[in-house]
């Protein structure tokens, strides 16, 4: 299982209204490149973000589903990313010194990616997700007007 954390400066509360919003998916999640529908009451259990992955012409439309909402404390989805298969995200946030710290996870479930030994899919999610923090940072930083 990938694990990255990243000290962000601004409140808990505003990483969960990015989480929340689930047009910005693509804004902070590397490798979705656009969304098509968002569930109504995103992001309640069992709720889904249709997006796409990949760069145009070679566009996969898949999906994203809430197991999990608990602001503003953590959230876990399964991200599908067909053809590599699915991966369980959790996404932990509690109050830092200067603001929260954000602890993500990412264990692929199903699918090829899953049959990969994870001394060799870890170095990779590990890089991925340092920047999807990097641009959650972003995101929710910019909500309370800090500068990077």
């Amino acid at each position: 299982m990938s694990r990255n954390v990243r000290a962000m400066r601004c409140s808990p509360e505003a990483v969960f209204e990015v989480l929340a919003d689930g047009w910005l998916y693509p804004g902070w999640v590397v490798g979705a490149s656009r969304m098509r529908a968002v569930d109504r009451d995103w992001p309640a259990e069992g709720s889904e973000l249709h997006h796409s992955v990949g760069a145009w012409p070679l566009l996969i439309d898949d999906d994203t589903v809430s197991l999990e909402w608990d602001p503003p404390r953590r959230a876990v989805v399964r991200a599908k990313g067909w053809p590599i298969g699915e991966a369980r995200v959790t996404i932990d946030v509690r109050t830092g010194s200067r603001g929260c710290i954000v602890r993500i996870q990412e264990e692929p479930v199903e699918g090829p990616g899953s049959w990969i030994p994870r001394f060799l899919t870890d170095p990779m999610l590990h890089l991925r997700n340092r920047e999807t923090l990097q641009r959650l940072a972003f995101l929710a930083e910019g909500r309370q007007g800090e500068a990077p």
